[in-house]
């Protein structure tokens, strides 16, 4: 079987070849780069261009749109710059208006935009020309950032990152019929190998009025606008080299409060109130110009925003995605072996622990840590990271160290084959936990194919049998047809602590065909209908779970999205499960259901003041009947911020003795930006699935470039009671210094 999927994802590495030929384009715009000028003045970044560097530097033009038609020129003119000197890499733009008096979009004046909902233009930066990561910085028409990492290519949208957080200096200017902006980048925020000549380089364009994204590098429709494997060349004049030390200390300074209960359920509302005045920092080490250490010392994460609660109906764990700073840099380099559901490393696994009494995660101090990462020469990534948490008497938890290793090594034009090594020692006993794996990563050089061959091991005291995962993960992506297949192995004792892994000892098949259709003189930009299915299949007792949806997929041009799906689910379950995860009657494990539902989703014009993403299912659900809305809506009040709220409404009903109930999350949230500096956020969360009440309010003031001051606090309640789980208030100052 083995050998079988290995010579499948040779087959189609080979047949993609013929795939990757260029797309035809006018001559003049075929493959030219971009010749950057070194400054021979001082720019002082205000957005107004008036310097002779901007007067005679190249202008790139000549943008082609990505959406909605991938054949013709965008609407309207941009022309972008680039200058460099010993400490700075310079962008400028011109951003013409297709009208007179554009009015410009913006959700607010916080930084870290994405979406539809914006007036932007985005630079794409490939040092390693490796056309599988880079550094993303873009601005918007009132001078709002956003900084963020591209990685695996930029295959899809979520391949993009914005919590990766830097220090860089931009402003812009709006005028009666264009727009102009400003970019200094400081060289020691870039890795990149010293004395460079070449990098490779994007600029797109978000233009609200007329609903377009258009790209320097002409990137087809079927793909994401931040995809890498369009990219042009750019040259500079002299080869770009980081000059002085690349040395960052980002300490921090905590006060807080905080008010627990004295006992389970809080019957008494008696507390106990004790206070803290916590201090630490990271520091970023340049190694060379390719390589990064970083060093934590008692890192505190309470500025970060909460994640969303959502109603879990699942019989497994929910992932949420990483937002702590410490672990985002190359992130992808650690993050991304296996496929979706079976990883054997995910970081939130360090830091959170489980109560074994209550069963609910916790928070576990992390005592100092460090992380190497980067290239060493232009064709290998090194990432390497150890980790220390504290332990915790109240639960037996000892010290845990964690060690990862990844090495990524690029074959071909942008396929790479990597290596990754977990360790997780638990206190000073022989307890351990390993996983040892090799990826190999396809990447097609028209990205027409993508995907992975993957293995995996963990090694656990005692050596048990059938311990691995391999599989392979392939996605064909041409103008008129779409395909992803994945079929996977997880052993029974397969067993990756320090990774994600839903459930094991299984065989897994999954996919979709997607076909896609572009109609001319149209409202609908593309449509088509798509089959999906999903098998998971046990040795020992057969298949347990499928499901089979066939879909219809429209994409208008005014950015509006709808999506109909009619699915079967069959499920056998494996072992003993409450279908609302309440603590009610279990339906009993070896039982067989098969269920109908229909399924719609809606993602209205997100340039509308008002504008919402939906979705409903109804229909049979186990042996009993299940009817869902849930989506978010949000209402932009420029530029002051947006109210939006997310909600979640299921109302399950089964016959007795199962129990049906509705199960309701609402969680309405604030967003106020009084400046591009000063920011206020309030999220409220009801759910009465865990039976908790949540709030969070966070004022946060960037005084200066990448340093903050937060005041955060939150709360818990029991949803039924209203008696509080506990609270907390904590401030958090920290401030970047360049040494």
């Amino acid at each position: 079987m083995l050998k079988g999927l290995f010579a499948f994802t040779l087959t189609l590495t080979l047949l993609s070849g013929s795939y990757a030929q260029p797309v035809r384009m006018m001559e003049h715009l075929l493959d030219t780069g971009y010749f950057a000028r070194k400054a021979t003045e001082h720019i002082k970044v205000d957005g107004n261009l008036t310097e002779k560097t901007w007067q005679t530097a190249q202008r790139a033009s000549h943008f082609i749109q990505n959406f909605p038609n991938d054949t013709m020129m965008a609407s309207a003119k941009t022309e972008v710059m680039v200058s460099y000197d010993d400490h700075h890499i310079y962008f400028a733009a011109i951003v013409y208006n297709s009208v007179d008096s554009q009015e410009y979009i913006t959700p607010s004046l916080k930084r870290d935009f994405r979406g539809e909902a914006n007036d932007a233009i985005v630079i794409s930066i490939d040092p390693f020309m490796d056309r599988m990561n880079s550094f993303s910085f873009g601005i918007n028409p009132f001078g709002v950032q956003r900084e963020g990492l591209v990685v695996n290519g930029g295959v899809v949208s979520e391949d993009l990152s914005l919590s990766w957080d830097n220090k860089w200096y931009s402003e812009s200017k709006i005028h009666e019929d264009y727009w102009t902006m400003e970019m200094a980048i400081p060289l020691n925020t870039i890795r990149f190998r010293n004395g460079s000549s070449t990098w490779l380089i994007n600029f797109y364009r978000i233009d609200s009025h007329n609903g377009e994204r258009s790209g320097w590098a002409r990137i087809p429709n079927q793909y994401a606008m931040i995809s890498l494997a369009f990219s042009k060349p750019l040259e500079f004049e002299s080869p770009i080299k980081r000059k002085g030390p690349n040395i960052s200390l980002i300490p921090y300074l905590s006060p807080g409060l905080s008010r627990t209960p004295l006992v389970a359920n809080n019957r008494n509302n008696n507390f106990s109130t004790t206070s803290r005045l916590n201090f630490g920092g990271d520091a970023k080490i340049g190694i060379g110009s390719s390589l990064n250490l970083d060093l934590t010392f008692n890192p505190d994460f309470s500025q970060v925003e909460v994640d969303n609660q959502v109603t879990n109906l699942d019989r497994f764990e929910i992932l949420f995605p990483e937002k702590r700073q410490f672990f985002l840099e190359n992130g992808d380099l650690f993050a991304n072996f296996g496929v979706e559901g079976n990883r054997p490393f995910f970081s939130r696994r360090i830091g959170v622990t489980r109560d074994p009494a209550t069963g609910q995660n916790i928070q576990n101090k992390i005592d100092a840590g460090l992380r190497l990462s980067g290239k060493i020469g232009d064709d290998m990534r090194l990432g390497l990271m150890q980790m220390r948490t504290a332990a915790i008497d109240s639960i037996n938890q000892p010290v845990n160290d964690f060690t990862v290793l990844a090495l990524q090594q690029k074959v071909f034009h942008r396929s790479t084959v990597g290596m990754i090594f977990t360790n997780k020692e638990i206190g000073k006993s022989n307890d351990y936990n390993r996983v040892l794996g090799v990826d190999y990563n396809i990447a097609s050089k028209s990205n027409v194919l993508n995907g992975k061959v993957f293995f995996m091991r963990s090694f656990d005291p005692g050596n048990p049998k059938d311990n691995a995962s391999f599989g392979t993960s392939l996605v064909f992506n041409k103008r008129f047809i779409e395909s992803r297949q994945r079929l996977f192995y997880i052993g029974e004792n397969f067993n990756p602590e320090v990774g994600f892994l839903r459930r094991s000892g299984f065989w897994r098949y999954a996919g979709d065909v997607q076909f896609k259709y572009y109609p001319s003189n149209s409202k609908i930009n593309r449509h088509g209908p798509m089959f999906d299915y999903d098998f998971t299949i046990f040795p020992r007792i057969g298949m347990t779970d499928y499901d089979l949806n066939l879909m219809y997929n429209i994409a208008f041009k005014n950015l509006t999205q709808l999506m109909v799906r009619f699915r079967r689910d069959y499920t056998k379950l494996t072992e003993d499960f409450d279908p609302t995860n309440t603590g009610g009657a279990k339906l009993q494990a070896n039982q067989e259901f098969v269920y109908y539902s229909l399924i719609a989703s809606l993602m209205t014009d997100q340039r509308k003041k008002l504008a919402a993403r939906l979705q409903t299912r109804s229909g049979e659900y186990f042996n009993g009947t299940r009817i869902n809305l849930e989506g978010e809506v949000n209402y932009r009040i420029q530029p002051l911020g947006i109210v939006s709220t997310v909600f979640s409404f299921n109302r399950l009903r089964f016959p007795q003795p199962y129990k049906s109930l509705d199960l309701v999350l609402i969680g309405p949230k604030f967003d106020f930006t009084f400046s591009r500096s000063v920011f206020l956020s309030a999220l409220f969360q009801y759910n009465n699935q865990i039976n908790n009440i949540n709030t969070n309010i966070r004022f946060q003031w960037r005084f200066a470039p990448a340093s903050d001051l937060f005041i955060v606090y939150t709360d818990n309640y029991y949803a039924d009671t209203y008696r509080s789980k506990g609270s907390a208030l904590v401030l958090k100052a920290t401030y970047w210094f360049n040494l």
